[in-house]
Formats: C-alpha cells, sequence, structure tokens
C-alpha cells in the first residue's frame, strides 16, 4: 500500500490507494456500501430545543483553484511600498469602512452581506498546492507524506475527509439527488489528483457526486459524471451498458470493502439519477432566463454557480465548485490558466481572472438574496493559497515579470449568507499582508465555522476496531461572525 497520512486509527479495511481512488472519483456520495465505517453524528435537523436551531440548510463552497491573491482582491496596503501593493486600489462597498479591490466593483455592492477573514495563516510545509488544498478544504494541516511525496501525494484512503463529506454524512438521503455534489471538475490532471476533496477514511459512500461542465459548452453538465480515475481520460458514461461495466469493475477491484451484496442497488441508484428528473432538472441551467444567465456570465464557472444556487433550491447541503481553469490564459499567467499568477499577475488578474470571479459571484449573492435564500444558505470563497506580497517570481521573471508567488502563510476568506453577519472584516494582518496580525486563524477554524453553521455539532467517529476520534479536533468556529 502506498504510504499513509497520519492517523488516529487503522485505515477502514484493506483498501489500496488505486482501489480507493476507483471507488472515490466513481462520486458515490449518499450511496452506502454496506453499514458506515463510522458513527453517524448528530445534526441539529429535527431538534427541538432552541439552541439547536440550524442556521444555515446548504452550503456553497466557491474554491479559486491556483492561490488568489488576497492582497489584491481582499487586503489591500494602499500605505505600502509599491513593491509591495502593486498598482490597484481599494473601493468602497456597501458597508460603512469596508473595501475591496477597485476590480471587484460587482462584489463591492453586494459588500452588506459579506464577511470577510484577512487573519488566515494556512502554512503547509511544502508552500504547495497539494498541501494547500488539504489543509483548506479539510481542516487538517498536511502531514509529512506531503514534503517527500511532493505532487505524488495523491489523495490516500486514510485521509482526513473533505468537510463538505463530513456535512453530508450528518444529512439524512433524500430528495433524489446526493448530499454533496461537486462540478464542474475534479481538480487537477490524473495522475495529480488534489488531496483533500474526497470523504477518504469517513467512507467513499460520503465522497461528493462529481458533475462535469467545460469552457466550450458552459450550458451543458453531465450529471452524473463517473470518470474512474486510470481507466478512462475525461470521458463521460453516458451509456448505461458501459456503465454498468465500469461499477462491476469497480465492484470486483474494491470488494474487499463495499458488500458485493448492495451492488446491484447502487448500481440502480447511480441510473436512477442518469435519468431520473431531479438530476436533470437542477443541472439544467438553460432553463434559467438568459437575462439571468448573462448576469452570472455564460461561463464554465459562472454556470457552475447558477447551477449550484439551483442545487441548493433541490435541496443539496453541500456544492463545491472548483474554478474551472482556462488554458488560454496559461501562457499569459505562467500557470496553468487559474488563479496561479506566477507572472503578469495584475494584468491577468484585471484583464481576465477579477472581471470574471467579479461577475458570477456578486449575480449568486444577489440572486440568493432575491430568492430568499441566502439567509439559509452558507457561501464560502476561498483558495489554497494566498500569493506573495513581495512582487515578482524568480521563476518568472522575478520583479519584470510581474508575479506573485505561492504564499501558504496568509490568505484572506470570504462568507456570506447562513447565519453570518454581513459587513465585516475579521482579522488584519501586518503592514505589508505577509501574515496574520490581530485574530490569527487556520483552515481549521473554517471548517468549525461551516459545521457550525451547518449544525454539525457531533464530530466524533469510530474506526472499524470502534475505537473513538475526533474528525476534527482543532480550531473553533468564530462565533463573533453570526
Amino acid at each position: 500500500m502506498t504510504k499513509r497520512s497520519h492517523v488516529l486509527g487503522p485505515c477502514p479495511g484493506p483498501v489500496g490507494r488505486r482501489a480507493f481512488l476507483v471507488a472515490s472519483t466513481a462520486g458515490f456520495a449518499g450511496l452506502q456500501f454496506g453499514a458506515p465505517r463510522l458513527a453517524r453524528g448528530s445534526t441539529t435537523e429535527g431538534a427541538s430545543s432552541p439552541q439547536a436551531k440550524r442556521r444555515a440548510k446548504s452550503t456553497i463552497l466557491f474554491f479559486l483553484c491556483g492561490g488568489s491573491s488576497h492582497i489584491d482582491m481582499w487586503d489591500l496596503k494602499p500605505e505600502a511600498p509599491l513593491e509591495y501593493r502593486g498598482p490597484f486600489n481599494p473601493i468602497a462597498t456597501s458597508a460603512p469602512g469596508l473595501t475591496i479591490g477597485e476590480h471587484l466593483p460587482l462584489t463591492a455592492k453586494q459588500g452588506k452581506h459579506l464577511a470577510i477573514v484577512r487573519s488566515l495563516r494556512g502554512t503547509v510545509n511544502t508552500n504547495d498546492h497539494h498541501a494547500g488544498y488539504y489543509y483548506n478544504l479539510t481542516g487538517h494541516a498536511a502531514d509529512p507524506s506531503f514534503l517527500s511525496l511532493g505532487n505524488n501525494r495523491t489523495p490516500m484512503p486514510n485521509d482526513w475527509p473533505y468537510m463538505g463529506s463530513v456535512v453530508a454524512s450528518r444529512r439524512p438521503a433524500g430528495g433524489g439527488l446526493p448530499n454533496a455534489i461537486t462540478l464542474p471538475y475534479m481538480p487537477s490532471r490524473a495522475p495529480y489528483t488534489r488531496p483533500g476533496q474526497f470523504a477518504a477514511r469517513l467512507g467513499v459512500e460520503h465522497d461528493p457526486l462529481y458533475v462535469y461542465g467545460s469552457n466550450e459548452k458552459p450550458l451543458k453538465f453531465e450529471a452524473p459524471a463517473l470518470v474512474l480515475a486510470g481507466d478512462v481520460d475525461s470521458q463521460r458514461l453516458t451509456s448505461r451498458q458501459h456503465l454498468l461495466g465500469k461499477l462491476d469493475a469497480a465492484r470486483r477491484e474494491f470488494e474487499t470493502v463495499a458488500d458485493g451484496r448492495l451492488w446491484s442497488q447502487h448500481q440502480q441508484r447511480a441510473l436512477s439519477l442518469l435519468g431520473g428528473s431531479a438530476a436533470a432538472s437542477a443541472f439544467d441551467v438553460a432553463r434559467e432566463p438568459k437575462e439571468l444567465r448573462e448576469r452570472y456570465g455564460e461561463t464554465c464557472n459562472g454556470m457552475s454557480l447558477l447551477a449550484a444556487r439551483r442545487l441548493v433550491e433541490a435541496g443539496v447541503p453541500f456544492v463545491t465548485v472548483f474554478w474551472m481553469v482556462n488554458e488560454k490564459t496559461a501562457n499569459k499567467c505562467k500557470s496553468a490558466g487559474s488563479w496561479d499568477t506566477h507572472g503578469n499577475n495584475f494584468n491577468c488578474l484585471k484583464d481576465d481572472l477579477l472581471p470574471e470571479f467579479d461577475r458570477s459571484f456578486s449575480a449568486l449573492i444577489g440572486d440568493l438574496d432575491e430568492r430568499g435564500l441566502l439567509d439559509e444558505t452558507l457561501c464560502v470563497v476561498t483558495s489554497e493559497m494566498g500569493r506573495t506580497p513581495k512582487i515578482g517570481d524568480r521563476r518568472s521573471g522575478g520583479v519584470n515579470g510581474a508575479g506573485r508567488d505561492h504564499w501558504t502563510h496568509c490568505q484572506s476568506i470570504v462568507l456570506a449568507g447562513g447565519g453570518i453577519q454581513g459587513g465585516q472584516a475579521y482579522g488584519t494582518t501586518d503592514k505589508r499582508a505577509e501574515f496574520p496580525a490581530e485574530k490569527p486563524i487556520t483552515p481549521a477554524h473554517i471548517a468549525k465555522t461551516v459545521y457550525h453553521a451547518m449544525g454539525v455539532e457531533d464530530l466524533e467517529g469510530r474506526d472499524p476496531d470502534g475505537r473513538v476520534f475526533n474528525l476534527l479536533a482543532e480550531g473553533e468556529p468564530l462565533l463573533e461572525l453570526f
């Protein structure tokens, strides 16, 4: 078996990494493989005490893949030296005293709904993407294997679970859709799949269902897209016969964990999702008025957020939208076409990334608010890291390349809805936005804040031998935000 991460108990079942990936990337959120390996924790759903009232019914997590620049978006430092602050200026928002970057004018109008957390320190041992994903998606710091394996440190069955999977596991199934759905793709390209986005030790039955979109056809989503890592190359399993064949292959490889007697049931449930009216309706963004689609922006990211709103309306508890990369900007930004702006940081942000983000995210907040859904929907904008406050990445021309390198030592998180009090900033950074100053927190605090908003109170789990462990012992919810 591949080298494991740190554990509190043994790996749940004798599962090899490849078998784990076969099951995980099939995306069976809510499709239970026999008895769950962890005791179901409590949720406030259905509780009668006033203290048990749940603030949010759903969460939409918008993850800006690549590492978005906190100092150019949410925590500008106009008094810092030019080699730190860059050419961007802060602008006022609809909330008195709250400012953000000048290239987010539409988001500024939603400032009254936003809580900006500026003092997050998510330092990881690699200062790189894999570990940054893992820390920010699970709330757990990266273990030494991330340093020793680098980009080869792909998901492992005994990793800590994604916060979306934890929430999904605490909600009853229902409504014809899984409890956790991720779109429009699975970061990143195989074999370098990012850790932290799966249920892992919580059990593959709580993995998100992956739904795929594309930059070329932003109005089209394939639900579900069951892609088995290593077996097919980004091909969608639309043929029922092909799907059953793949499920049978997965069953044979994963038979050490899943109860084979239940696979027929899972096949039928997967097929019902393929043809079910609930899934077809939820992902059919073309049904929305053209004016609304244009408000979000008819890009893959914009339509993914619109689909997320539709999924919230359909009752899905946790929806994740990973920012879809655009390879057309890869050379310009010296990256893979995401927020990883190693070069030409300011032009990439001003011309490409910020306009698309500003349009789509502001539309989501405004749309939820107008529909009366914002109070019961927690929206979170995060990333795997911030960017170096001092301009110049040696890998892309230094100062002349005008890039910002990886910086896991400080980043900003944005929350809205779901009981969050808008129009505020939490914590501060130093004069150059290099490190948190007041109220420093970690990704564990953000995960605990999500759990608090969603009414997930019991994080106790049990390994196959019955030993109790805590899914996330670190951190506390940021109660000041509510």
